[in-house]
């Protein structure tokens, strides 16, 4: 990004929410990513669960699946921004994996953030990661309440796309 999209880098790094339900959004989600961390780690040490050696590589494929997906997603959005805001001059991108789901940065953390503690052997971590499910949806009904009042297309856009995080099923 420091090389290619230098004004991408700058939107990734700005990280202050100034919208309350979403600083808390991230302030949940952070927390949640930690303790899975610290969860993962005690499991390891206490031998609290075991995960499957299939488990492992499956979970391990999908997170090298769903980090390129990421890539593409800050490749395909220039306008991709940690917090929720419309930037000027700002368009609808309805293309490439924006016409599949309209939240595809979201689709692939999700899938990152689960994929992690099945990689670390820890089902109580896995649990644990399961709370950023609810949250994320939550800060995406309250992005796109922002997205459908600020943002000139994003409507009709939604009626072309239908799903906002899992093609056929939401």
């Amino acid at each position: 990004l420091l090389v290619f999209a230098p004004e991408l880098l700058k939107k990734r790094l700005k990280s202050k929410e100034t919208r309350t339900k979403q600083s808390l959004a991230v302030k949940l989600s952070g927390l949640i990513f930690v303790g899975g961390f610290i969860i993962a780690a005690l499991d390891f040490r206490n031998s609290w669960s075991s995960v499957p050696m299939w488990v492992v590589v499956v979970a391990s494929v999908i997170f090298i699946l769903s980090y390129a997906l990421y890539g593409e997603v800050m490749r395909e959005n220039m306008w991709l921004s940690r917090t929720i805001e419309v930037s000027e001059n700002q368009k609808v991108i309805s293309s490439g994996l924006y016409s599949i789901v309209r939240h595809p940065m979201y689709s692939a953390t999700l899938t990152l953030f689960l994929s992690m503690p099945l990689i670390l052997g820890s089902w109580y971590s896995f649990a644990l990661l399961t709370l950023y499910i609810p949250i994320i949806i939550l800060r995406i009904k309250d992005e796109e309440r922002l997205l459908h009042r600020e943002l000139d297309g994003y409507t009709e856009y939604c009626q072309r796309v239908r799903y906002r995080l899992i093609p056929y099923i939401w």
